[in-house]
């Protein structure tokens, strides 16, 4: 079990530190909710978890075939829903890969991207489509 705290220091900003490892960041809510978008929002934080998490689960199915994907870029954009309440509607995902693409490697980085925690645990009504780009 990992346990965060967080402690708000007023102004809409919060500072949040990771209890194993007592790393911190900070939180500010986005220009668009009263906030100064001065840091990531928390809604910003759950599409950096998604690309950091694919690319983590990427990285150890990698390591187990003996492919260096050392390079790979994932873009991911955070679309918030128009209507009420205040939510994400969309995470689309670009992925770009450092190798070429042959069918054993695709179907195994695909599945990895599409099974990592972070993307299991997202609501089936946040759309995450996700586009791969393979080095030539």
């Amino acid at each position: 079990m990992v346990h965060i705290d967080v402690d708000y220091e007023g102004q809409l900003h919060c500072n949040a530190t990771h209890g194993p490892s007592g790393c911190t960041l900070t939180t500010d809510a986005p220009v668009d909710n009263k906030g100064r978008g001065e840091s990531f929002s928390p809604t910003d934080l759950l599409a950096t978890a998604l690309a950091s998490c694919m690319a983590t689960i990427m990285g150890i199915q990698a390591d187990t075939l003996g492919i260096d994907i050392t390079g790979m870029k994932i873009h991911v954009e955070k679309i918030m829903a128009a209507d009420s309440p205040r939510r994400i509607a969309k995470l689309p995902v670009t992925i770009t890969m450092p190798i070429p693409r042959d069918d054993k490697t695709a179907v195994v980085m695909e599945r990895a991207a599409g099974h990592c925690p972070v993307h299991q645990s997202i609501h089936p009504d946040i759309e995450v489509p996700v586009e791969w780009m393979w080095s030539a």
